[in-house]
């Protein structure tokens, strides 16, 4: 089994990131173009892997995404804003050429995983990872498996306190404007309040201490709501160390002192697996239980 190869599948909404990785995670082929129609980039895909000889394939997906093996739609993606891509069978187009095990989740669950695995969460059995950039999402994870139901968490729409001095905002989430925390502090609605993309606002804006105020709360009400032993904060917006420190600093305001929490620069945190790979290790360890369930 040593020899065998893995296949992992980002499947972005922006851009899919292929690879391929021996039993220890390490990349070993990869790949990456931009998402076009449904057709035009599974054939890509296909392409790419065509060339190696994998053994199972983990796929993370945007959504939303059916992740249910039990549901009719299973394999499908949903109602995404991208309207090519609604209702594509993207776990059919694989197994159609692929006749091997495939471990299909959401795109921030995969990045969970990753992190889980041998990333900020590998010495703890539960984590919660958020990524912030052009939307916000959330997958946890609770001794090895993922916390979800009906389908796969959205806590990219939980409802969050309007900051004191951003009641005019009106939000860029067509569902809930600025109620939800994607529609307050997603990398678009930096953008919409100050008219430049989040790596070039400087430190000193007043914006952010809006966007702090938002995160927090949402890591406060993951501490509350799930309990994990780390909280990741991943994506664009959330790499300037100074707005997670202000995080940390408000977090710590609302918890008054009422829950009990390690230190909060260990216990909030960014993604430790370099170059945005979090997603591509998790595909990866999902790909080997997917062949391993299978007995193989």
């Amino acid at each position: 089994m040593s020899s065998k190869l893995l296949g992992s599948i980002e499947a972005g909404g922006t851009k899919f990131v292929c690879a391929v990785g021996d039993l220890n995670f390490k990349v070993q082929a990869q790949t990456s173009f931009p998402t076009g129609n449904p057709e035009e980039t599974m054939a890509k895909v296909i392409d790419f892997f065509s060339a190696y000889d994998i053994s199972a394939i983990g796929i993370g997906s945007f959504g939303p995404v059916d992740i249910d093996p039990n549901s009719e739609n299973y394999g499908k993606i949903l109602a995404t804003p991208k309207l090519e891509w609604r209702g594509y069978d993207i776990l059919s187009a694989l197994k159609q050429r692929f006749k091997l095990p495939i471990f299909l989740t959401t795109d921030v669950n995969a990045s969970a995983f990753g992190e889980y695995t041998m990333g900020a969460a590998a010495n703890v059995d539960s984590c919660v990872y958020f990524t912030v950039g052009t939307g916000i999402g959330g997958g946890v994870i609770q001794n090895g498996e993922f916390i979800g139901g009906l389908t796969h968490l959205e806590m990219g729409h939980t409802f969050v306190k309007r900051h004191p001095d951003d009641t005019d905002f009106e939000g860029v989430c067509p569902y809930h404007g600025a109620d939800c925390i994607e529609g307050a502090a997603s990398g678009p609605s930096l953008q919409a309040r100050t008219g430049l993309r989040g790596e070039s606002v400087t430190e000193e804006h007043d914006v952010w201490a809006i966007e702090a105020y938002y995160i927090a709360q949402l890591a406060f009400n993951t501490r509350l709501n799930f309990a994990p032993e780390k909280i990741i904060f991943g994506g664009g917006v959330m790499q300037q160390e100074h707005l997670m420190s202000r995080v940390r600093s408000i977090v710590e305001e609302l918890n008054n002192r009422y829950v009990d929490m390690p230190s909060l620069e260990e216990y909030i945190v960014n993604p430790l697996i370099p170059e945005n790979g979090s997603a591509t290790v998790g595909n990866f360890a999902l790909a080997l239980r997917a062949l391993e369930n299978n007995g193989e």
